[in-house]
């Protein structure tokens, strides 16, 4: 059965898939159960649970129109247990031994002949503790819309039925329109979006770098490593309290600061050169749909250059607030809205060139990914952390991902093996930038 048809900015993301570009994003979910678990009965429901989530059987399957443009169909092979795997760690010589072999995990490219997901159910933590490792590429969807398709693994409650049925109505076929009606709208929409394309055009050029540009450039390299933080929710709530600004206001603070400390450390000037990041804005909710890739984003030059925190957390409420004003639909960092009204057949002749060039326009990607204020379990277990993980773009030595639940904001940190020797070292940099706001606010 065929699915819905992929979008300009799905395309994108299947044609940057490269050996040491892997584009899907991922999750360390952990859960606390208060006994020990059966892995192979949790696998088993894992396996029941994603046979009846009509996305996760699915397959991209090549079209012959538009040129160069793909379709989701479901999988006439498709078996749940070729995706979901059960392991026991071993390595308690590592300082996280987790970190340790997700990034192992995560370094592996998902099979692009079946459905582009993969999970993996943990064992061996201390306190009874399992974590559930999921891979979900990001032609698939975005991160907001991963967690319509996640919510379907994990014990029903009505907020997830909720957001099932909203996912499987946007990939039911939509009601016929009559031709005139349609022409009309389509003709409108062309010659809004000829203008918007043509501005972001010229933003994007604008914004370019020459090289060498980045002060993160790092050697292309298929190796990961990873890193998990825990920041109070109650810290970041007396931040804001006392400076101002938003909860992503305070993190992006927060990482700004870390990665100062982490440039001074490899030896760099942060104020030789800016630190520009591509910070992702969800579009989702707008048209109601649950499906395709709906993001656009924000360019910005990090102020590492500032040694006092809370300046660096005014001067990023000041400029994100300017951002908001203008729009996520204008500037520079509307380049995923440009991707996605480009034919499919240009992405397919274009877009490992433009991968490889990301490092003109910025150096990191910093996102936040929204969840529900809900307590969520899996057969029973609490979820207690959940540490996300965004794709690293050619030649950046790290990604970094945010996730508020319960008490804590929850940091996944992706880097370049080759570019980062030590993980802690970052980690531990985003700890010290948090403590130094936090004692500016009490």
């Amino acid at each position: 059965m065929a699915g819905r048809q992929l979008s300009g900015l799905d395309v994108a993301f299947l044609c940057l898939e490269g050996e040491s570009t892997p584009m899907h994003m991922g999750a360390a979910v952990i859960f606390r159960p208060g006994a020990p678990i059966d892995p192979q009965a949790v696998a088993g429901l894992l396996a029941d649970r994603a046979r009846r989530i009509p996305r996760l059987r699915q397959r991209v399957r090549p079209s012959l129109f538009p040129p160069g443009g793909a379709t989701w169909a479901d999988d006439p092979d498709f078996d749940p247990h070729r995706h979901i795997r059960v392991h026991r760690l071993a390595g308690f010589c590592a300082d996280d031994p987790l970190a340790v072999h997700a990034a192992e995990w995560i370094e592996q490219p998902l099979p692009m002949d079946r459905p582009l997901w993969d999970l993996e159910v943990v064992t061996g933590l201390d306190d009874h503790r399992y974590a559930l490792l999921l891979k979900l590429h990001h032609a698939f969807t975005d991160g907001a819309g991963a967690f319509a398709v996640a919510a379907g693994l994990l014990d029903e409650l009505p907020i997830t039925r909720m957001f099932a049925d909203a996912h499987n109505a946007a990939t039911r076929r939509a009601e016929p329109r009559p031709p005139l009606e349609a022409l009309r709208d389509g003709v409108t929409a062309a010659i809004t979006q000829a203008g918007e394309n043509a501005a972001i055009a010229s933003a994007v050029l604008r914004a370019a770098r020459p090289y060498p540009s980045s002060p993160l450039s790092a050697p292309g390299s298929a190796g990961r490593r990873l890193g998990f933080v825990r920041l109070p929710v109650a810290d970041v709530r007396a931040i804001r309290t006392a400076h101002g600004g938003t909860p992503n206001d305070v993190v992006l603070a927060v990482v700004t600061g870390a990665l100062r400390e982490w440039m001074i450390n490899r030896g760099q000037r942060p104020d030789a050169s800016p630190l520009r990041a591509l910070i992702p804005v969800s579009m989702r909710g707008r048209d109601g749909s649950w499906g395709a890739n709906q993001l656009s984003g924000y360019l910005y030059d990090l102020p590492v250059r500032l040694d006092d925190p809370v300046r660096r957390l005014r001067e990023i409420r000041r400029s994100m607030n300017r951002n908001k004003a203008a729009g996520p639909q204008r500037g520079a960092g509307a380049l995923p809205v440009l991707a996605d009204r480009l034919p499919p057949g240009l992405h397919r002749l274009t877009a490992k060139m433009a991968g490889r060039a990301a490092g003109v326009l910025f150096d990191t990607v910093i996102t936040n990914v929204p969840l529900p204020k809900l307590d969520l379990s899996l057969d029973g277990a609490p979820l207690c952390e959940v540490y996300p993980f965004v794709p690293l773009a050619p030649r950046h030595a790290v990604g970094i991902a945010a996730a508020t639940y319960g008490d804590h904001v929850h940091i996944g940190l992706q880097m370049n093996a080759d570019a980062v020797p030590d993980a802690g070292s970052l980690q531990d940099a985003v700890l010290k930038s948090a403590a130094a706001l936090y004692e500016r606010s009490i």
